[in-house]
């Protein structure tokens, strides 16, 4: 079985996305395109990671504006047919729920509070902290508000599951194996950590695309979550 990874393909040009995503597809479940690679190659860099790979596709573009401006990219997008697009739940409830209605096949994922903020991050922005308590609010807003799917870090997962309960999908970025650079990020656990606390889907990019080998690192991965789960059973 694949992994409930979504490989954040981060890549310099589409030839290495579309390679990276070919390699990781045999172990993970999803692949993931930013910002960044999308605004620099638009829809053919879906395309192109694609394929014949059947693996998910994570749109992390993570809209934030007015409600109708949110709606009008949301449906634009959503002829990509994207699993997953990423909407910031700064944006209030309405916003979120323009990006629900105009994209009802696609599952709204509304990132709570950046995995790079930690409290005195959040108090310079004048967010309302500590951080776990305003990824709580952020995301029974956004839950309410018609999200399917919550972006935070591993540290909030086990108490946002028991908040919105087992039918909404809690997607974690800050995963880094043991060892591992953290990077930007500041709020971060391993993806055994991860899994264990509740998460459905761990974003993993910089320690599975910056290795020599990206499709070996992924499967590497894999195999250490299925001995988790096999010795947690």
């Amino acid at each position: 079985m694949v992994a409930p990874i979504a490989v954040a393909i981060d890549a310099p040009d589409i030839e290495t996305a579309a390679r990276w995503a070919s390699s990781v597809a045999p172990h993970v479940s999803t692949v993931k395109v930013g910002l960044e690679l999308y605004l620099r190659y638009g829809p053919d860099v879906i395309a192109s990671m694609r394929g014949a790979n059947k693996v998910a596709l994570f749109l992390d573009l993570k809209l934030h504006d007015i409600p109708a401006t949110v709606a009008g990219a949301a449906r634009s997008v959503a002829r990509l047919r994207p699993s997953i697009l990423t909407v910031h739940a700064a944006g209030g409830r309405d916003m979120i729920r323009a990006a629900v209605e105009a994209a009802p096949e696609t599952r709204i994922a509304a990132v709570t509070v950046l995995t790079s903020l930690e409290d005195a991050a959040l108090e310079e922005i004048g967010l309302r902290g500590p951080a776990h308590d305003a990824v709580r609010r952020l995301a029974v807003l956004s839950v309410e508000a018609g999200a399917r799917a919550l972006v935070c870090s591993p540290h909030e997962v086990s108490s946002l599951r028991a908040e919105v309960g087992p039918d909404i999908t809690l997607i974690t970025p800050g995963v880094r194996p043991a060892g591992a650079d953290k990077g930007d990020q500041a709020r971060v656990a391993t993806p055994e950590e991860a899994i264990a606390a509740g998460a459905d889907l761990l974003v993993i990019g910089r320690p599975i695309t910056r290795a020599a080998d990206p499709g070996a690192a992924a499967a590497t991965i894999a195999a250490a979550l299925r001995r988790a789960s096999t010795a947690s059973a």
